[in-house]
């Protein structure tokens, strides 16, 4: 974070000091909520959780080389205490935003968010020194401590914003003004909590709304909600996507022979190829995105391609591929799942697996609310479509709704199986693997299924493994 003494911080916060011997004291270091995270010059907020209060921690953080503690009450040791914890440091996140002047890039959508948040930030930080979202901290605390580890020589600021409801979005964006904002797609996740799709286009369009007029809104032209709030924004809109009617887009798309896209970027100042080294059709769009972004900041389209070209998987278990020594090819996509990015996936493992034994290990999508029934069974369905060889359906009611969709589609009988928990399925493939199989694994994070993908890549570990 910049240099802020203590007494600046307790004024932006509206906070009362308590046995601090000298408020000119600087924080230096980050803003952490973790008391592991804490480093000499941290400062360290106490929120109250479910099972953990961090003013327990308090003395033990300071004696780690935290400078304070931003509390909710007095707790013996340095602090600066405000009634809310969660509030004041939203109100910290902006006053160093503004302070810092860096250009501020926000993105959001029902799937895709993390692949591209990582992609902008390496395409970015070519132009310049680049803060981003580390994994997926996209909601009211994750976002406000991403933005207080910008320092003086941070010149774009990449943050992805979740959405759970009406509203959500409009308050991140107001901790922490964006000057371009992306918008993905509208799609299923979170449908359960929302009620429908067009509920979900409100409050990603709250995005483009918090735009100012010299601002820009990155839009997917390939998704009609998404492209219809245009007329919600005052800031320059830019559309991506692979219709003509695109300002950035991709033609010639292709899959490598290892599943790897390639396509030909055409921008407003020119165009060049890009081969992905990530997987799958899915990540065309991603790129597309992050191309429209790094565009709109004044880099070229060649620049872009090889950024693009050299990027690579910044957060785990997304895709995540790795190559056994006996053959076997580990994806673990595992960290979380919806409709849309479950067809993406399992296209992957299609293209992937050409001339191959191919394996769907797949769970539960969360939150899908009365389209639950109706979402597993297609996916099911799609695995036959897509000729993958076998599905191993793990978990409850949902799994089994999987499994009824592939074998109502395709009659299959030994090629689909329904078990229990992510030991069963490891039990399963540990007999069945052979050398050669390609093995997808995908399910929301409830689930845990990356113990699946964790122990086959182990399994087959003797001879050492290439992780990519």
């Amino acid at each position: 974070m910049i240099a802020l003494s203590l007494a600046e911080i307790a004024a932006v916060v509206g906070g009362q000091t308590h046995d601090i011997p000298d408020p000119s004291a600087q924080v230096t270091g980050p803003v952490v909520r973790d008391s592991r995270e804490v480093v000499p010059g941290s400062l360290f907020a106490a929120f109250v959780g479910e099972r953990v209060d961090g003013h327990d921690y308090a003395a033990r953080v300071v004696q780690a080389g935290a400078v304070a503690v931003l509390a909710s009450r007095p707790v013996g040791v340095p602090a600066i205490v405000v009634d809310d914890v969660q509030t004041a440091l939203g109100a910290l996140a902006r006053h160093v935003v503004q302070r810092l002047g860096a250009t501020l890039v926000a993105l959001t959508g029902s799937a895709g968010k993390t692949s591209t948040k990582d992609l902008i930030a390496q395409v970015l930080r070519r132009k310049a020194p680049t803060v981003f979202t580390p994994g997926s901290l996209n909601n009211e605390i994750g976002l406000p401590l991403t933005a207080l580890t910008a320092t003086e020589e941070t010149r774009f600021l990449v943050l992805e914003m979740g959405a759970r409801g009406i509203g959500h979005i409009r308050y991140l964006a107001d901790l922490t003004p964006p000057k371009i904002g992306l918008v993905l797609n509208v799609g299923t996740a979170h449908i359960g909590e929302f009620g429908g799709r067009e509920q979900i286009a409100q409050a990603k369009g709250e995005l483009v709304e918090a735009l100012p007029e010299d601002g820009a809104a990155i839009l997917n032209a390939d998704d009609p909600l998404v492209r219809a709030m245009a007329s919600r924004t005052k800031a320059k809109v830019v559309l991506f996507g692979e219709s003509a009617e695109a300002d950035v887009r991709a033609e010639n798309v292709r899959l490598t022979d290892s599943g790897q896209p390639a396509f030909r970027l055409h921008t407003p100042s020119g165009a060049s190829d890009v081969t992905m080294r990530l997987y799958g059709e899915h990540h065309v769009s991603n790129a597309l995105a992050a191309a429209a972004v790094a565009h709109e900041l004044g880099m070229s389209a060649a620049e872009i391609a090889t950024a693009l070209s050299e990027a690579g998987s910044l957060s785990r278990w997304r895709m995540e591929v790795t190559e056994r020594p006996d053959g076997v090819t580990i994806v673990n996509d595992a960290y979380n799942a919806n409709p849309e990015s479950m067809r993406a996936a399992l296209r992957a493992l299609a293209a992937m697996g050409t001339g191959r034994r191919t394996w769907a290990v797949l769970g539960k999508m969360a939150e899908l609310g009365d389209e639950a029934l109706a979402e597993h069974d297609a996916v099911g369905r799609l695995a036959v479509r897509l000729n993958v060889s076998k599905l191993v359906a793990v978990g409850g009611i949902e799994a089994s709704w999987l499994q009824l969709g592939a074998y109502n589609e395709g009659s299959w009988g030994e090629e689909s199986v329904h078990v229990s928990d992510a030991q069963a399925a490891i039990d399963l493939l540990r007999s069945e693997l052979r050398p050669g199989d390609v093995v997808l694994v995908k399910a929301s994070r409830s689930v845990g299924l990356e113990s699946v993908a964790q122990a086959l890549t182990e399994a087959g570990a003797e001879g050492g493994v290439d992780a990519r």
